[in-house]
């Protein structure tokens, strides 16, 4: 009987040995967010933020959203790339319709 119980405990712990050695490659989101927060703690390092004052400047810095670009500048864009692939009539209006709906560059 206590064979039994060593080789099942062996089993557990070389188990729970070989999940901790595996390492998950992070997501396209939390790479992002790796990466922001490096560029954050880079800023306030030049800063010489301490204390309080860097933790309010962190949460600032970290709660920021890319800015969106405007539909003007979207505009302008997507008529710069058609004229330059020199689109004419229906061909330009269906690109710059998709162009328009598209995500921004």
């Amino acid at each position: 009987m206590k064979p039994m119980i060593v080789l099942l405990a062996l089993a557990f712990t070389t188990g729970g040995a070989l999940a901790a050695t595996e390492t998950k490659e992070p997501s396209e989101a939390q790479k992002a967010q790796q990466e922001k927060m490096k560029a954050c703690n880079a800023e306030a390092g030049e800063k010489a933020l301490k204390g309080d004052e860097r933790k309010q400047f962190m949460s600032s810095c970290l709660g920021a959203k890319p800015a969106k670009a405007t539909q003007q500048e979207k505009m302008k864009a997507c008529n710069g790339e058609a004229g330059s692939k020199q689109l004419k009539g229906d061909e330009r209006k269906k690109f710059m319709s998709e162009c328009l709906k598209a995500s921004p560059a």
